[in-house]
């Protein structure tokens, strides 16, 4: 099964926790667009969708969906969103797409969390993934310089701009064996919007496809 199939396979098996009335937060990326390409087929069972980027609002347009914001919905029931790395205690690092201010808003608005990744994704410890940090332009420098401080090596994601208008810094070779203080540490920075790691708010359940079929891991 190659990696495309997984993506599509960890997609479909996250279709079945979608209950008749749900309030949706989509998330962003490629495993999820094969989860916006099923969506029509249980749009009864959605009540409104609410989205984490641009990109996913345009997707889910597409298929007749009407996109409502968060302040309009309030809670979300159910959040489904992809990942660029996670651990065992579904501690995660994502924002490899660029959306990670507003997923980890949605994460944080919804009552149930789910986590749809391919066995690649799945790492004893987070940091391989280069992490990536929203910040404000006008502090992009400074936060390089603190981050360089704390061993991780920056790299500004080029040309790159998020739907918040701001920068990315990809910190490379940073190892985060205590993901909850590092999120907490890399936040208190003055310039940062938010950081990639997701520990505070991890996954409530995370569906890991293999070539063996779709595991369900519980934190």
């Amino acid at each position: 099964m190659d990696a495309s199939e997984k993506k599509r396979s960890a997609a479909q098996a996250a279709i079945e926790f979608i209950e008749p009335g749900t309030v949706l937060g989509v998330g962003t990326g490629s495993t999820v667009n094969f989860l916006i390409e099923m969506l029509p087929d249980v749009r009864d069972r959605i009540d409104s969708v609410v989205s984490s980027s641009k990109a996913s609002t345009a997707l889910l347009r597409e298929r007749g969906f009407e996109v409502r914001t968060l302040n309009e919905t309030g809670e979300i029931d159910l959040y489904i969103d992809g990942a660029d790395e996670s651990n065992k205690h579904l501690q995660l690092i994502k924002g490899g797409g660029g959306a990670l201010t507003r997923e980890k808003v949605l994460a944080a608005a919804a009552r149930r969390f789910i986590c749809i990744v391919d066995d690649s994704k799945l790492v004893g410890m987070l940091g391989s993934f280069p992490l990536p940090i929203e910040v404000l332009p006008m502090a992009q420098e400074m936060v390089a310089r603190r981050l360089l401080k704390m061993r991780g090596q920056p790299i500004w994601r080029d040309s790159f701009i998020t739907d918040n208008g701001n920068h990315i810094l990809d910190v490379h070779d940073l190892q985060i064996p205590n993901p909850l203080e590092m999120e907490a540490r890399i936040n208190r920075i003055p310039g940062v919007v938010t950081v990639g790691i997701f520990a505070d708010r991890p996954a409530d359940i995370l569906l890991v496809a293999s070539d063996t079929g779709v595991r369900e891991m519980r934190a």
